[in-house]
């Protein structure tokens, strides 16, 4: 074999390497790192006891950054627009006390439970390595393994110069499920026909409220907050296409 034939072959093993690595039919699954960083607030503490409705000032609290493991499925309807599902080992947040809360520390955790489904518009041919994409949709987000800590747990919060302990005992908290908007970016490099590398971020529009309700000498007391989430999620991860 000369050199142009040699050249030739090589050109043509090149090609084959990166052909059709994301076309239309093609079906892709990603295993990696998820990072969930919440860009967190929260509304008024109100406390309903004793027939009245009060808030709590200067009482809130944040929420700590999570990792998982995550995964996607992805069905390229065309060349250049796929439909993908993401899902995740449910990860843990961890709830904190600020303002007149801070001195609670940890007031709990809840595992979010996030399952998404993206529309998502592929730039570049299906034979390119690299493929920068951008995508939308939405998640069904719930909560589970809802827990407090400590003095929230006996409801210590609910302590006040006006009624005592009265209002404290017992205390359980649910947060609220709902349906959340995501904007999605990122690329793909191909290395083979079938291996890939991939990197995203993702913003989710979350809101959820938290209900605490304790069981104490006066009867049920309800506390609730509004608390907004908003987590900025990045996924790094390995893709192969079947």
């Amino acid at each position: 074999m000369n050199k142009k034939q040699f050249a030739c072959a090589a050109a043509a093993a090149l090609c084959v390497t990166g052909a059709h690595a994301q076309a239309a039919g093609s079906v892709v699954v990603n295993a990696g790192w998820m990072h969930f960083a919440p860009q967190e607030s929260s509304g008024p503490f109100k406390i309903m006891a004793l027939g009245q409705t009060t808030t709590a000032p200067g009482a809130g609290a944040s929420v700590s950054d999570a990792d998982t493991v995550g995964f996607t499925a992805t069905y390229f309807i065309t060349d250049h627009i796929a439909a993908e599902g993401v899902f995740g080992v449910p990860p843990k947040f961890n709830l904190y006390g600020t303002g007149t809360l801070s001195p609670f520390g940890k007031l709990g955790s809840a595992r979010e439970w996030s399952p998404t489904l993206l529309l998502k518009y592929y730039f570049g041919s299906a034979q390119s390595r690299f493929r920068p994409y951008l995508g939308a949709g939405g998640s069904y987000v719930w909560f589970s393994d809802e827990k407090l800590n400590g003095a929230m747990g006996s409801g210590a919060f609910l302590y006040s110069n006006q009624y005592g302990s009265a209002l404290t005992g017992p205390t359980s908290v649910k947060l609220s499920s709902s349906f959340a908007p995501v904007v999605n970016a990122g690329f793909t490099y191909n290395f083979t026909e079938h291996w890939s590398a991939a990197f995203s971020v993702s913003y989710m529009w979350l809101k959820s409220r938290a209900t605490l309700e304790t069981q104490s000498a006066v009867g049920t007391v309800k506390s609730e907050s509004k608390i907004k989430l908003d987590p900025v999620v990045t996924f790094l991860s390995i893709g192969y296409k079947f």
